[in-house]
């Protein structure tokens, strides 16, 4: 079965000076956009690539997360972070994870195998095929 999600978005002006707010249709956010703060970065204000970063993030948790239990060393915790890069006149041009997880029974040469992999098969990667992807680092705790 396949799962839609859907987001929208209200712009208000110029690109330059105008506005905007994105809703997730969830209802769960509202959250304010700009131009300004996509060009330039907002400490208050999201951006496209603040919620790619959130998408990219939490897939490769869930995909790591599987993949670990799938192979019997199922994770008690998996912290991630993505960074998205956007250059204005050319657009993003990378995601890159960062990894932190408690695994019993498992090493860190095996679990760095393991978030490799998961980087690869994240549909999230997968979906930003167009950009560099990168593991920055993988920690076993």
């Amino acid at each position: 079965m396949a799962v839609h999600s859907k987001a929208s978005t209200v712009w208000h002006g110029s690109l330059a000076e105008g506005k905007g707010t994105t809703t997730l249709a969830t209802g769960v956010a509202t959250l304010a956009v700009d131009w300004k703060a996509r060009a330039e970065g907002s400490g208050s204000t999201t951006t496209p690539e603040e919620l790619i970063a959130a998408a990219h993030a939490s897939c490769y948790s869930m995909a790591l997360s599987h993949a670990l239990t799938e192979a019997g060393t199922p994770p008690e915790q998996i912290d991630t972070s993505a960074e998205v890069t956007f250059v204005p006149g050319e657009g993003i041009t990378s995601s890159v994870l960062t990894v932190t997880a408690t695994v019993p029974g498992i090493d860190q040469v095996r679990f760095s195998e393991f978030a490799e992999e998961a980087k690869d098969g994240c549909p999230v990667s997968q979906a930003l095929a167009g950009t560099h992807v990168a593991l920055e680092s993988a920690t076993l705790l």
